[in-house]
Parts: C-alpha cells; structure tokens; sequence
C-alpha cells in the first residue's frame, strides 16, 4: 500500500510564537512528542506529506469558500503572519504538481474537491512543517477543509473524503505520509482564548484511537460549538484521517493542555492495518 503513515497534531500559533511563556516541562515534552513524530514520518519512507489543515481565511475568504480544497503547485510560500509573531522565519516548502494532480483526478471520482495552483502557508501548516519537516526536504500537498464559514461540510462528507484521499494514495506509486492538524476543543481570539475543556477531548481522543466511525459522526455542529468552540468545528481534520485509515486502530502519543498555546496540545497515529 501507498499510504505510510497517518497521523494528527496541533498547529495552534503559540506553540512556536509564545514558546518562552508555556511551562518549559509540557512545552519540552511536546516539542519531544512533535520530533518522535517526524522520526516516524521518516522512519515510513515517506516520499511525500499531506497535510490536511483548516485554513484561516489566509487563501479562502466568504467569497470563496469550498469545503474540500487541494494544493497544485510546485511550491508552496510561508508562513503569511509575521515571521517574528508566529517565531517562524520565511520558507519555500516543495510540491509535486504532477502527483497532486493525480490524486486530485482519483478524489473528483467520489468527491467534489477544488483545487489551487497558488496557496500560502499560514500557521496550520507552517507549526507542523517547523517541527516535522524542518528542512522543508519532503514534498508537501496541501488540503484545505472548511472549518471556518457555516454551512460547513457534514462530518460524514468529511469521513468519504478522507476514504478517498485513501483510495487515491493507494492508486499511486510514491509512498506518501498523511497528516491531520487542528483543534481540539479552543477558543481563538475570543475572551475565552486559552480555555480548554480536557474532558471533551479526551472523549473526542478516544473515539479517534479507536477508529469508531459511529462514535465520531456522532457530533452535531451545534453540541460542538458549546463544548469545544469555535476551533472545534476543527475535529473534521481528524476525522478525515480517521476515514483514510478505516479499520486502524490509534495511539495518543501526546495530549496536554496548555492555556498558553491556546489548546490541549495532541500528537497521535494510527497503527495502519493491511
């Protein structure tokens, strides 16, 4: 099989902008959580990364908002905050026009994507390319799913699309690494910023390690903003990476909250089955 690896981890722009203010002991175990993450990635012989994020109006605004949106470039520019705020220096990350396209084409059998010939990092993708691929030596294909402007994709759209991000990598040679970034429960730039309800995540982190398809479609937008915020329409990266690993069972390599970065700080995978 094609896929490699499949995994989730938080992008929440404190973990690098306000990395001096966290608790040095959660923030030292994260960072750790985040490089035993890239050495599984590389460990897989991953030829190339997609990083399935939720966009933060940085490329797609209320004028044009697609619920599925794929990368199509051969290089992809960030991130597009300040470099000091975000502690991110500028970088040029690698495509692969070509492969992109050819997922594209097996995605558009079952699933209506679009797709972007330009796209800039923002912090969703720039936090996880800062620790994973550090030397921005991995071609990456960006996926956008709209976390942002309601009405948003239904959670079972988002597991079809994951299935077919799956069958799509299955149909092609290179070996190719998957990777889910977002929430869990937050609530940015609102007066609730650094409120993290560990509770619901734990459950959320549950129902995502045991691959419980039932369990996570079980979610309603609504029930959803109560308990998680706004960040936690965000759970549909994940459950996208649930849908390309069905039949997987997962492992929490990483969960903390952290006030500071705004997040309970995840870092997870799934043990891929044959």
């Amino acid at each position: 099989m094609s896929l490699v690896y499949a995994g989730v981890c938080s992008h929440a722009p404190g973990i690098t902008g306000r990395a001096d203010q966290a608790d040095p002991d959660a923030r030292d175990r994260l960072y750790a959580a985040y490089d035993r993450q890239r050495q599984q990635i590389a460990d897989s012989g991953a030829e190339a990364l997609i990083v399935i994020a939720a966009e933060h109006f940085a490329n797609f605004f209320m004028d044009n908002m697609p619920s599925f949106a794929i990368g199509m470039a051969d290089h992809y520019d960030g991130p597009i905050e300040d470099a000091a705020w975000l502690g991110i220096p500028k970088f040029r990350a690698p495509g692969n026009r070509d492969l992109s396209k050819r997922l594209i084409t097996e995605i558009m059998q079952t699933v209506d994507v679009a797709y972007a010939e330009e796209w800039k990092f923002d912090h969703g993708i720039a936090v996880p390319l800062h620790f994973l691929t550090p030397d921005f030596d991995l071609p990456v294909i960006p996926v956008n799913i709209n976390c942002q402007g309601p009405p948003l994709a239904p959670l079972h759209r988002v597991h079809a699309f994951g299935q077919a991000i799956r069958r799509a990598v299955d149909a092609v040679p290179e070996r190719i690494a998957l990777l889910g970034t977002g929430g869990i429960s937050h609530w940015p730039a609102t007066p609730d910023s650094g409120k993290i309800n560990e509770a619901w995540d734990r459950d959320f982190l549950d129902r995502w390690a045991r691959n419980d398809t039932e369990a996570l479609l079980d979610y309603d937008d609504l029930s959803v903003y109560a308990e998680a915020g706004q960040g936690g329409f965000e759970i549909r990266t994940f459950v996208a990476v649930s849908g390309a690993a069905d039949g997987s069972t997962g492992v929490v390599d990483f969960y903390t909250p952290i006030p500071i970065f705004s997040v309970g700080c995840t870092i997870a995978h799934y043990e891929l089955a044959a």
